[in-house]
């Protein structure tokens, strides 16, 4: 009978588009709150006017079904009213990072070929960088309408194909995610579903970058959707800004990275009320401190779920999806749809509760990377996609990630996950943050190193004091060998760790 029934809701889903579902929402409750903005809330028919003003700029300048256009912009309401109406002609979003570098950003363009590039004032410096490159670009006002505009030249794809993420490899050169209207549906409805906690009067707060995975999907495509409210919010910081709307706008869901609970915590110790609304938060992006989970309840008086996903899953691949089932350091079960496996280094499947990689399969999965058969050929398998994750599951079907599989150090033969390090090492009462990579050496294959943040305040200066302190927590081969004390770490847009530049 389950398999009846997901059969059944994966039909549904094959069958409308992201905006036939929105559609259906504005309908149904046309005078409902859908976007809260700097204070004002907009209804959902007052959205649809605008989406339908945004689908006839968009006619007029050319833009046709298969086209792609790319946004370079804060969170705001332009960003829903313009994915809505590029899906209401049969286009594909593009949107990326304002603060990506030069270079990558030419390449990633000329590898997506948009018609148009979207920019907010203040980017007028950008924009004719790149009409000088003949790629258009187009100044908008955060909140709309989209000015007249004539697009540039852009060979059509496939109108199933809803969003394409781009990502730089660690060859430094761009990888573009194909996403389509089906795996977001089934991603941002199984969601919706799953979550226990999840209903239909939540107000979520948007305010993760919409050039990632997790925030676009997540917080503006899944409460458009399933008929939710969301708090658009241009900047994480200045981190009271973003509380203060939380409480005026009455959130109830935060979705957010660990590094952004860390800070929240960090501004709410010192005294800064919290949203009386909230009932539950979502952590992703990265491994949760178990010491965060522990505050973040205390101080915001709501639980905190632990979830993990990809953007070539949608995003979400698994959760802790209730109070109930939650198991701190865990990421929780599979989205009702995915298929998993884990396999050796080697690609051979080996027991489920053995550490290896992580290979998954089902509707949310991305049937690849866009005009890059060879990279898709490299983490595609028949239809099975490499995490590239180092992963295991319990005996009840908990997945507990343990490192990205790049990541991983061997020492004399042994493997040791930089995670688990560098939990170790935030124990430490002195230590703010830390991060670990191996180091080559002749004799072991590699050894631990490890960069260390201190609190502010804290006198400590020999390395011996950190290694000293692992010795008595860890296995021999794990122990850091050389200790750098460091003002920062180099941390993603999303805030995840970047290991790729601890080790240059």
């Amino acid at each position: 009978m389950e398999a009846l029934d997901n059969f059944v809701r994966e039909a549904g889903i094959n069958m409308k588009r992201i905006e036939e579902h929105v559609y259906q929402q504005f309908q149904e409750a046309p005078d409902e709150k859908a976007i809260w903005w700097k204070g004002q809330w907009q209804q959902r028919k007052e959205l649809q006017e605008a989406v339908e003003l945004c689908m006839e700029r968009l006619k007029e300048s050319g833009f046709r079904e298969g086209y792609r256009i790319a946004t370079m912009l804060p969170n705001c309401p332009l960003i829903p009213i313009l994915s809505l109406a590029v899906w209401k002609l049969g286009g594909t979003m593009v949107p990326l990072n304002a603060r990506m570098g030069p270079e990558i950003l030419v390449n990633t363009l000329g590898l997506v070929e948009p018609c148009a590039v979207v920019l907010f004032p203040g980017m007028e410096q950008a924009a004719a960088a790149l009409e000088a490159k003949g790629i258009t670009a187009v100044i908008s006002s955060l909140e709309g309408p989209l000015p007249s505009f004539k697009c540039g030249p852009c060979r059509p794809e496939d109108r199933s194909l809803a969003v394409i993420f781009a990502t730089s490899g660690t060859s430094g050169m761009p990888k573009a995610v194909k996403l389509s209207h089906s795996n977001i549906l089934d991603n941002t409805i199984g969601v919706y579903e799953t979550f226990r906690h999840f209903r239909n009067d939540d107000n979520v707060i948007n305010v993760l970058p919409n050039f990632h995975v997790f925030g676009y999907n997540l917080c503006t495509v899944l409460p458009l959707v399933n008929g939710l409210r969301q708090t658009l919010v241009p900047s994480f910081m200045p981190i009271s800004s973003c509380l203060e709307a939380m409480i005026e706008a009455k959130v109830t869901v935060i979705t957010a990275v660990p590094t952004m609970y860390s800070l929240f915590l960090a501004v709410i110790a010192k005294g800064h009320p919290v949203p009386s609304t909230l009932r539950f938060m979502v952590s992703g992006g990265d491994k949760l401190d178990l010491r965060i989970d522990a505050r973040a309840k205390q101080f915001f008086g709501a639980e905190l779920f632990e979830g993990y996903g990809l953007t070539e899953c949608s995003p979400i691949v698994a959760a802790n999806w209730s109070s109930e089932e939650k198991k701190a350091g865990t990421v929780g079960t599979l989205l009702p749809g995915y298929e998993a496996q884990i396999r050796d280094l080697e690609g051979n499947i080996i027991d489920k509760q053995r550490e290896g990689v992580l290979w998954v399969k089902g509707p949310s999965v991305t049937e690849g990377y866009f005009r890059s058969p060879e990279i898709t050929d490299e983490r595609i398998v028949d239809g099975w996609f490499n995490t590239g994750d180092i992963a295991t599951f319990d005996s009840e079907g908990r997945l507990t990630i343990l490192d990205r599989a790049g990541d991983l150090i061997i020492v004399g033969g042994f493997n040791v996950y930089p995670q688990e390090v560098e939990m170790v090492i935030k124990g430490h009462p002195e230590v703010k943050d830390a991060g670990v990579v191996g180091i080559r050496h002749h004799l072991s294959g590699e050894y631990v190193k490890a960069f260390v943040v201190l609190r502010e305040g804290s006198e400590l200066d020999d390395p011996r004091d950190i290694i000293n302190f692992c010795k008595d927590r860890l296995a021999h081969y794990k122990i850091p060998r050389k200790v750098d004390f460091v003002t920062e770490l180099p941390y993603s847009s999303i805030g995840k760790l970047l290991r790729r530049e601890l080790r240059k």
